[in-house]
């Protein structure tokens, strides 16, 4: 427990404040384990930062681009600093919805249908079958997703786009939101998501209340044994390492077993007060301290 642990957080994507309560959290729980530990906020200074530190571990709490993305991951190979999560192949390409999506398919998960279109070409939109999605190609937290229903003008939302110019466009899937976590190749748990706004968006994600977790989720057995495998089947594609979290739609309104379908993977899920990953360890006897140290124990360059 001697071990100097630089926790990784903030940063400057829109996700800071949630990466900042994670981060906080996790520090205030690795010093009670008795690490050394100090809290790093991490701006473009960040190199001289730990070069100073010298931390054994790096913990990574960000949240987003940089943190997320592959970024910081490059920065800690080159300088030669363990670190927890994926490593820069699978942090990259599990932020980019649309080529982790098309690896996920060709290994045999089901996605919603969909195509990326440039922000120029939203007039196209007009013909779509409506429900769509409408949601930006690399970013986290439901940030930039909006559901576009029957009578819906989305066009005040694009007009407001800011997530790049490249635009996601899938079918929603009706029924049931389900997210699964998995820890060093195991997976934990299907937890079912529901919320009185009917999405699980940012705010139902971060707000006390926003949103209520069962777990485990009440599904048919093959469904449940479905939701595991795919999500250890999406961690393991990836390349993934440390904690993953997948999430689902599960498609119950036609009766029978219905359709599970993958929408995407988070390799940096929340650590907060209202975060999934905590609660599914806890259901699976782990407290969490003891996911920390798994994730710190686990920590590594890439090879």
């Amino acid at each position: 427990m001697n071990k100097h642990i630089a926790v990784l957080m903030g940063g400057w994507s829109s996700e800071r404040e949630v990466s900042i309560s994670s981060g906080l959290a996790c520090a205030e729980a690795l010093e009670a384990l008795g690490f050394q530990v100090s809290k790093v906020d991490v701006d473009r200074n960040i190199p001289s930062v730990l070069a100073e530190l010298k931390p054994d571990v790096c913990f990574n709490a960000l949240h987003g681009p940089i943190g997320e993305d592959g970024n910081i991951q490059g920065l800690l190979n080159i300088m030669g600093i363990p670190y927890t999560h994926s490593g820069v192949q699978a942090s990259a390409i599990a932020m980019d919805k649309v080529r982790s999506k098309d690896i996920c398919l060709r290994a045999g998960l089901s996605c919603p249908d969909g195509f990326l279109l440039s922000r120029n070409d939203i007039s196209l939109l007009k013909k779509e079958r409506r429900p769509f999605v409408i949601k930006p190609k690399s970013q986290g937290s439901s940030i930039g997703v909006h559901i576009v229903r029957l009578k819906d003008d989305y066009l005040p939302f694009v007009e407001k786009w800011s997530y790049g110019e490249e635009i996601i466009i899938e079918k929603f899937i009706p029924g049931r939101e389900l997210t699964v976590g998995v820890l060093n190749g195991d997976a934990l748990c299907v937890t079912e998501i529901t919320s009185e706004s009917g999405f699980y968006d940012f705010t139902a994600k971060y707000e006390p209340g926003g949103s209520k977790h069962i777990l485990p989720a009440d599904l048919p057995e093959k469904i449940t044994r479905k939701a595991l495998d795919h999500a250890v089947l999406a961690h393991k594609t990836l390349g993934c390492r440390g904690i993953t979290r997948s999430d689902f739609r599960y498609d119950d309104t036609q009766g029978l077993l219905g359709g599970l379908y993958f929408l995407e993977i988070n390799t940096q899920p929340g650590m907060t007060s209202t975060s999934l990953i905590p609660e599914q360890a806890a259901h699976a006897g782990m407290t969490f301290p003891e996911l920390l140290t798994k994730l710190v124990e686990t920590a590594q360059c890439d090879l």
